[in-house]
This record gives structure tokens, C-alpha cells and sequence, in this order.
């Protein structure tokens, strides 16, 4: 296995937090070999800010209404990241979609976690879909982030049934339990430096 490298991560989040909850925890266990540098939000009333300061990692709401256009809004959070020394973006529950400015700038070096088995049920309604199609099987999905919307390359998924007494509440609550524990793995496997793009595929180095 390739050494650990330290690297610095910057999380984006715009709501709760729990993904970034299961991430520092791994990293105050020792299980993930980084460190938090920032945690941004576009969302001032986002708890992540709060799961941020109590940790005492720096947290820095980047208010999107503030900002005339997306660009300028997503050169603000590159100015934060870059001040920090970010080296890996992780994407946390964060309910923008960026633009090819920040993922050119970040190109292979973004991270984002989706509540659902992608292809299938893309977007910002995944449970609902899910619910709604009738399919048996649902999960979430670890990819890198690409010029699309939920589009890049898959890294890892985690499959949960669905079961027919689900509401979008219990089924995200399954499909939680699994981001937890597939996510801070992930981005361990990404600081030893086994995560390999080769077109739409992502080789893991055993």
C-alpha cells in the first residue's frame, strides 16, 4: 500500500453536516491520515459551521445571496480554499452545483457523496425519485466531480434495500448510515494515493 500523505481538506456543506460529522471523527480516531483546513458554507444557518467550530476547524459561511452571479460566488470560496491550503475539495451535503470554473480549478481533486445508486436518480430529490420509481435497491455513490451533475467517475457505492413502508425520512436515514462509513474511507483511500482515473473508470490500488 502507498504511504499516507497528509492532505488538506476543504469541506463544503449547506446543511446538517452528519457526512462531515463521520469525517472528522474519522480523522480524530486516526482512521483518516488528514487534516480538515476549512469547512465552507453558502447557507449562514448551516449546523455543518457549528459541527466546524466546535471541532475548532475554521468555518466560513460564503453566502451565495451576496455574490452577483455564480462565478463570482465560486471565486470567493477558491480565494477561502486556497488561503487555507486546501488540496482535496469534499463535498458534503453541498446544494450548489459548480460551475466549470471550480472544477477546472479542482480538476481530480473534488470529492462528492449522492444519496443514491448514479447513474440512477441524479439531482437534488434522490429519495423522492427513488420512492416514486418503485426500484428495490437504493444506496449512495462516492465519485469525482465532473463538469456534469452527478456525473463523474464512481469511486465507491454502498447498496441498502428499499423497503415498502419507506418515506424518503427512513430511507435516508439507512442510506445515512452507509455515508458514514463509505466516505471517510474513500477520501483515506484518495490521501494513499490508490485512486486512479482512467476515463469513466476509478481504479482502487489494493
Amino acid at each position: 500500500m502507498a504511504e499516507a500523505k497528509q492532505q488538506v481538506l476543504g469541506v463544503l456543506a449547506s446543511g446538517r453536516g452528519t457526512d462531515l460529522q463521520s469525517i472528522i471523527d474519522a480523522v480524530e480516531r486516526g482512521e483518516l491520515h488528514a487534516t480538515i483546513g476549512v469547512v465552507l458554507s453558502d447557507n449562514p444557518d448551516a449546523f455543518a459551521l457549528m459541527r466546524a467550530k466546535n471541532a475548532g476547524i475554521p468555518a466560513i459561511c460564503v453566502n451565495r445571496k451576496e455574490y452577483d452571479g455564480r462565478e463570482p460566488f465560486e471565486q470567493a470560496l477558491i480565494k477561502e480554499l486556497e488561503a487555507k491550503g486546501v488540496t482535496l475539495v469534499v463535498l458534503a451535503g453541498f446544494m450548489r452545483i459548480l460551475t466549470p470554473l471550480f472544477v477546472r480549478h479542482y480538476k481530480g481533486r473534488i470529492l462528492n457523496i449522492h444519496p443514491a445508486l448514479l447513474p440512477s436518480f441524479p439531482g437534488a430529490h434522490a429519495h423522492r425519485d427513488v420512492l416514486a420509481y418503485g426500484v428495490k435497491v437504493s444506496g449512495c455513490t462516492i465519485h469525482f466531480v465532473d463538469e456534469g451533475t452527478d456525473s463523474g467517475p464512481i469511486i465507491a457505492q454502498a447498496a441498502v434495500p428499499v423497503l415498502d413502508d419507506d418515506t424518503e425520512d427512513t430511507l435516508g436515514a439507512r442510506v445515512l448510515e452507509q455515508e458514514h462509513k463509505l466516505y471517510p474511507q474513500v477520501i483515506e483511500w484518495y490521501c494513499e494515493g490508490r485512486l486512479h482515473i482512467e476515463g469513466r473508470h476509478v481504479r482502487i490500488d489494493k
